[in-house]
């Protein structure tokens, strides 16, 4: 058993995406996935059961199963087992693979309408597997769908970890940071952290050209407390301040997620 995989065995994976913060990260992206059935429908005139999409590291099915009540046409993949048996309860109609993120072999070219890659960015090192996972999906998405892709962002993570865990001096003996502070991951390291430049660079290894990008949680991981304090009124206004701001260039990448939306050049 991997690493990833004894990690997702004791992560609470399902409950993530229903707290308070978790729904902040949820309604915006799925607010994205929404945009492109909207324009794929519009283009194609189609409703939304003629609309294919591959949710690749699905997790626990959170994405793919309000997809599929959606009436979408819905196919997961997944590393960890525990996670698929999980997605695998929830909904018989949704087509389901264990599988690896870089090797999609299972799936035929130019498929699928949207594609999303939403868990595997956190984990894959380097340039090299990152890369070859956005090509992968590239080939299996149709040649005018749409992919998005999710990464975590590096400095919130220097900033939670870092600083607000006193952690500082012990990452920078170990030489885990860079002189201007990006983090620098090794292979025993779970999450590998990334700026906008870096997501850029990917893009064109990829052969990506960018429709949106926005910060999928904005400044909500940073409180977490105030959330669960709000009532549910105040909730709902904070959600729609996210929504009206999650685009702007100075907050990008300052959530720990962002979600880059992309298309083959």
């Amino acid at each position: 058993m991997t690493k990833l995989e004894q990690y997702y065995n004791k992560f609470h994976e399902e409950h993530r995406l229903t707290t308070r913060h978790g729904r902040v990260e949820f309604t915006t992206t799925l607010s994205l996935i929404a945009e492109c059935i909207e324009k794929i429908k519009a283009e194609k005139k189609v409703e939304n059961q003629n609309i294919k999409i591959a949710d690749i590291g699905a997790g626990t099915g959170r994405y793919s199963v309000e997809l599929c009540h959606q009436g979408c046409d819905v196919t997961a993949v997944e590393l960890v087992k525990h996670n698929l048996e999980i997605l695998r309860s929830k909904h018989e109609n949704i087509k389901t693979w264990q599988g690896n993120a870089m090797d999609l072999h299972f799936l035929p070219d130019e498929t699928f309408d949207i594609t999303l890659v939403f868990g595997p960015m956190y984990h894959l090192h380097g340039d090299e597997n990152k890369v070859t996972a956005l090509k992968e999906a590239r080939r299996i998405t149709k040649k005018d769908g749409y992919i998005l892709v999710a990464y975590v962002m590096n400095e919130y993570s220097v900033i939670s970890y870092c600083f607000r865990e006193h952690k500082i001096g012990e990452v920078l003996d170990k030489g885990g940071l860079s002189p201007d502070f990006h983090v620098i991951s090794t292979e025993d390291d779970l999450y590998d952290y990334v700026r906008l430049e870096d997501i850029d660079r990917l893009n064109q290894k990829a052969g990506f050209t960018r429709i949106d990008i926005a910060s999928a949680d904005g400044p909500s991981d940073y409180i977490r407390r105030e959330l669960n304090e709000m009532t549910e009124e105040e909730f709902q206004s904070f959600i729609k301040f996210h929504l009206a701001t999650c685009r702007r260039p100075e907050l990008l990448g300052a959530g720990s997620h962002i979600v880059d939306v992309v298309k083959k050049l």
